[in-house]
């Protein structure tokens, strides 16, 4: 079975591969060590304040460019939003610009280096360690196969669901399918191939639509515009053509698909161990045994999701101390967190009946579970 289920996530990410087709004709960016920093102050003529201008040496450590030193400008204006706060010593990324086609540049004299940011990707690194780790160790065989279907979803998102997003496709269509492809891959993985897993995945897939719709209907009934962050106005000064309103619903369903997972798996799994129990219940005593069961984790889940959508939005929330109520909860980006959070919430309570009713009919008309594990 684990072979199988191997040759099945290489098929997927063929597929997914084939499908990206985005050019990248941009430059590669490139890590820098910076060597010596001179300040200079300024004047800002639309502030009229004092800002540090910083000649920058640095060493490019990678690339076509490496060993190379180059010099550029750093600008302090006193915004930590923005300033990029370097030291003798710092590793930073590298933005790199050239007048001519990628494949004509040969030389640093051909190419324009700005600061990016400071390097932080060797970070993510040592803490995605750590995650992997600990899950190998707690998991084990589990744990294992937890990671290939984290890798599986990271890799759908980003080569499938964002490929279609940017070639006009729908963004709402993208993200069901790619939560549903997920969901089948997570879930057959980690639970094996046998109705409880099923029972679970339709749940799940009904739920995700369900989410869909009702993310469409608050969007409309709120008339949210999608641009709740910077991030969305800098994708529309390069994208204008994309549909912004379908981004935040596809956005919201991903968010919602995890916990919505969970709770599929739990019910299905629940109902599983009591027909195991006690083969002589009914369709209608397993479910309600799911319903129970359900009844008790809806709380904490829902809990979950909104501790996770406020967490994310704490600056908006130390607003509110400073701004009428009223018009804080009719801000824009406030209104979209919330009603994420509520749609997110609703898919999970939405989700408990259906895979309980699922998966009690599934599992009760099954003879034997055993032959599919």
């Amino acid at each position: 079975m684990i072979k199988k289920f191997i040759v099945l996530c290489f098929v997927f990410f063929g597929l997914i591969s084939a499908g990206y087709c985005i050019e990248k004709t941009n430059l590669p960016s490139a890590d820098a060590l910076v060597e010596n920093i001179k300040d200079e102050y300024i004047n800002s003529e639309e502030s009229g304040q004092e800002n540090i201008r910083q000649i920058v040496t640095l060493k490019i450590q990678n690339g076509d460019f490496k060993g190379t030193r180059v010099i550029t400008e750093n600008i302090l204006t006193g915004n930590p939003a923005y300033d990029i706060v370097l030291k003798k010593g710092s590793r930073v990324v590298l933005h790199l610009e050239s007048e001519y086609p990628k494949e004509q540049v040969v030389s640093a004299d051909d190419v324009d280096f700005y600061i990016s940011d400071v390097k932080r990707n060797d970070a993510l690194k040592y803490f995605a360690l750590l995650f992997c780790v600990l899950l190998f160790l707690i998991g084990r065989k589990k744990g294992v196969f937890s990671l290939i279907s984290i890798a599986v979803t990271v890799g759908l998102i980003f080569f499938m669901l964002v490929p279609m997003i940017l070639g006009g496709f729908c963004p709402i269509a993208s993200a069901v399918l790619t939560g549903i492809i997920s969901t089948i891959v997570t879930i057959y993985l980690v639970s094996g191939f046998n109705p409880k897993s099923s029972s679970a995945i339709i749940g799940v897939c009904l739920s995700l639509i369900f989410a869909a719709m009702l993310s469409m209907l608050a969007i409309f009934c709120a008339n949210l515009t999608g641009f709740a962050g910077e991030e969305n106005l800098y994708l529309y000064g390069s994208r204008p053509d994309l549909d912004f309103k379908g981004i935040l619903s596809a956005s919201i369903i991903l968010a919602a698909l995890g916990a919505i997972m969970d709770v599929g798996v739990s019910i299905s799994s629940t109902i599983n161990e009591v027909y195991q129990t006690n083969s002589q219940l009914s369709v209608k005593d397993l479910f309600k045994s799911g319903m129970n069961v359900g009844k008790d984790i809806i709380g904490t889940m829902s809990n979950t999701l909104i501790l996770v959508y406020i967490g994310s939005s704490l600056p908006l929330v130390l607003l509110s101390n400073n701004i009428d109520l009223t018009k804080f909860f009719n801000l824009n980006q406030v209104a979209t967190e919330i009603l994420s959070a509520i749609v997110g919430s609703t898919s999970l309570l939405a989700c408990v009946p259906l895979t309980a009713i699922i998966a009690a009919f599934m599992i009760k008309k099954q003879k034997n579970c055993e032959k599919f594990e």
